[in-house]
């Protein structure tokens, strides 16, 4: 179960990091500023936790129910700004709270830097704790801004990096439902060892088909810009 909450948590930072690829690099700075705020000044009951307590959390049916409707408001959220934005894309004008959807980066950053933060504590035994919670909250400021720059750099189009932020905030929100509806997940595994092949074939499809579309999506576009070249030319003479 643990596991699988770790894979949400790490998908949920891989969204936030396109939807902020998408927003100019002081904006992303300032965003990593307050989640790093927020380190600091939550580390004071990240002490308090311990590792049976976050456990018990994650078996409280109640608590991670009220994650799922969370999670899936979110993901509510991010569908509706893949929306909003490409219909601005192709020029079309949105509503006025359109514009709020495009200043929401991810509240479910909060609980999963919280969550890094008490692991931190838990590994880093015998530092004091301040220590550890500065060194997290710099790690913070500085990584958030730089993942959004990088995930700008690897894709640079827009339109895809939309594309992905709506295929990864769906992920998100069945993963987030599977998981968390029952404190289990729907098809409870045996306690066997991890299946590496299966998992390995999983994330080689996964990244085949990232790679097909992003390939397709280069050829694609040169190709319709110059048979929009060519009807030009046809109208001129025409």
């Amino acid at each position: 179960m643990e596991q699988i909450i770790l894979i949400l948590m790490l998908f949920i930072a891989i969204n936030c990091a396109f939807k902020l690829s998408l927003w100019k690099w002081w904006q992303a700075g300032i965003y990593g500023l307050i989640v790093a705020t927020f380190v600091m000044l939550t580390y004071p009951y990240a002490i308090l936790q311990s590792k049976t307590q976050i456990a018990d959390y994650l078996q409280n049916t109640e608590a991670l129910q009220n994650m799922a409707v969370i999670i899936t408001l979110e993901s509510a959220l991010c569908f509706g700004f893949c929306v909003t934005y490409l219909r601005g894309l192709y020029g079309k004008k949105n509503p006025w709270w359109a514009e709020l959807l495009w200043w929401y980066p991810s509240l479910l950053l909060f609980p999963v830097a919280f969550y890094f933060l008490t692991e931190c504590i838990f590994t880093f035994v015998g530092t004091p704790f301040a220590t550890v919670a500065s060194l997290v909250a710099v790690l913070t400021l500085a990584v958030i801004p730089a993942l959004a720059r990088l995930v700008k750099w690897l894709v640079p189009e827009k339109d895809l990096r939309l594309e992905v932020h709506f295929l990864v905030s769906l992920f998100v929100c069945i993963l987030g439902l599977l998981t968390t509806v029952n404190g289990k997940t729907v098809y409870a595994a045996t306690d066997e060892p991890i299946n590496w092949n299966a998992a390995t074939l999983a994330l080689s499809l996964f990244v085949g088909l990232f790679i097909v579309g992003y390939v397709w999506n280069q050829i694609k576009y040169p190709l319709i810009q110059r048979r929009n070249k060519r009807k030009k030319k046809n109208q001129e003479h025409h």
